[in-house]
């Protein structure tokens, strides 16, 4: 019995080395103790999306079963290659606001089947792809002003928001005011309101799992007043067959999908970049220099994650900001990224709970991660109004003509029109004049 105790012991003990030499570490000087934690951490505080995207894409027309399946395994093959392939503890998932940019948008307003959006987004990850892989990404990323990129952050997070107060009914519509308050009398209302409280409050006290814990409370609450109805909470996953390969390239390939291309493509670019540049100063990943280990072996994969997704049915994947939390906690190597890979593919088990979650506590969700979207206003040249007005622009034409493209591209024009008029023509690049050609032609001619 003894020899069979030392023999599981030095099996642990052969396992643990493996992975010190392969994830680095005793290098990053972490233990597997404190990546595993980590990697929870950065699970807990990303599980919101395995709620709110299907509910987001269910109003596209898409499975929501199907939905959720894809949300999760797209969201774990590329934690997971993040941790293989980059070793960053990066987790990625679909994004934030372009998940709403896809559905409320592209196939709401658009009025593009959501087989056709899909495509858009395959199309928009096999350009970063080509982009990650030579110096035009460098090249693109320095060419737009810093300004307009903390715009484009700021103006999806506001565009978040609103789409967050609408489907909870704080904001309706209204035929003399165009907006108006809604009313709190309802219940849905009242509780997506106390969900985003709740989210504050928890947050704010340093809670785990604040968004988490939240939106499973309000759950709760619907269901004991009659609003919810209880299905289960674990089960086989649904099938994905709704939205595999179910994406239209050649749909996507037509004039009017320019834009939209474009949109995912910036707004997933810039996001990532600013994402994993922050992560990384956060766990030490950078050298001496002051240069980025493995930064573009990270690109590279965020990049990959944007067209896998649109295979098995997802918006844009990308980097989550959320692992910060988890760098917090100690994460410093591709066991978390890795740990929180295994922990979505576990979720996809837990689909009943998932279709349970009512549609005014993942807007209480979506509220308040505008409200955090909403911060790269305080990175810009608020001095200079000729970068001001445009980031303003950008962040206010995009809720209001309801249009991540169209918010982009007003705000690219607004910004090299005051700076050819104001004399500071230099400060346009070529790359930038070549975009606002670009919208011209779309707003002239389509």
């Amino acid at each position: 019995m003894e020899s069979v105790k030392q023999e599981q012991h030095a099996t642990q003990l052969e396992r643990a080395g493996l992975l010190d030499r392969f994830f680095k570490l005793t290098e990053h000087r972490t233990s597997i103790k404190t990546e595993l934690l980590a990697g929870l951490t950065t699970f807990v505080t990303m599980a919101y999306i395995i709620f709110v995207n299907p509910n987001i894409m269910a109003s596209a027309g898409i499975d929501h079963g199907a939905a959720f399946v894809a949300t999760c395994l797209a969201a774990a093959v590329a934690s997971i290659l993040m941790g293989l392939y980059a070793n960053w503890p990066v987790g990625l998932a679909p994004g934030m606001g372009l998940n709403a940019f896809f559905t409320y948008t592209v196939v709401g307003e658009m009025g593009y089947s959501w087989e056709v959006a899909l495509g858009a987004v395959f199309i928009a990850g096999l350009l970063f792809m080509i982009l990650s892989l030579s110096r035009i990404r460098e090249w693109l990323l320095n060419s737009i002003p810093t300004s307009l990129r903390f715009a484009m952050g700021a103006g999806v997070g506001l565009f978040l928001g609103l789409i967050g107060l609408k489907t909870a009914g704080i904001v309706v519509d209204s035929p003399a005011t165009l907006l108006t308050m809604g009313s709190f009398q309802q219940p849905a209302t009242l509780l997506a309101a106390v969900c985003f409280l709740a989210i504050c409050v928890l947050s704010h006290r340093n809670v785990f799992g604040a968004i988490l814990i939240s939106m499973l409370g309000v759950t709760a609450i619907g269901w004991a007043l009659g609003l919810v109805e209880y299905s289960g909470v674990i089960s086989m996953p649904p099938s994905l067959e709704p939205t595999f390969l179910a994406l239209d390239i050649t749909g996507a390939l037509e004039v009017g999908m320019i834009s939209v291309i474009l949109a995912f493509l910036f707004v997933n670019m810039f996001d990532t970049a600013g994402t994993l540049m922050g992560v990384a100063h956060r766990a030490n990943l950078v050298d001496e220099n002051g240069h980025i280990k493995d930064l573009s072996k990270a690109l590279k994969v965020d990049s990959t994650a944007g067209a896998f997704g649109a295979v098995v049915g997802c918006p844009p994947v990308t980097s989550y900001v959320e692992s910060a939390s988890g760098v917090a906690a100690g994460g410093r190597t591709g066991l978390t990224a890795v740990t929180v890979g295994v922990l979505f593919l576990v979720a996809m088990f837990f689909a009943p709970l998932a279709g349970m979650i009512p549609a005014y506590a993942t807007a209480g969700a979506l509220i308040y991660v505008a409200m955090l979207m909403m911060s790269g206003m305080a990175h810009i040249d608020w001095k200079d109004h000729t970068d001001t007005i445009p980031a303003i622009v950008t962040v206010v034409m995009m809720p209001l003509t309801f249009s991540i493209a169209n918010g982009i591209a007003l705000g690219f024009l607004t910004y090299a029109t005051l700076k050819l008029l104001t004399g500071q023509r230099d400060k346009v690049s070529l790359s930038l004049y070549l975009l606002c050609i670009i919208f011209i032609a779309k707003f002239a001619f389509l």
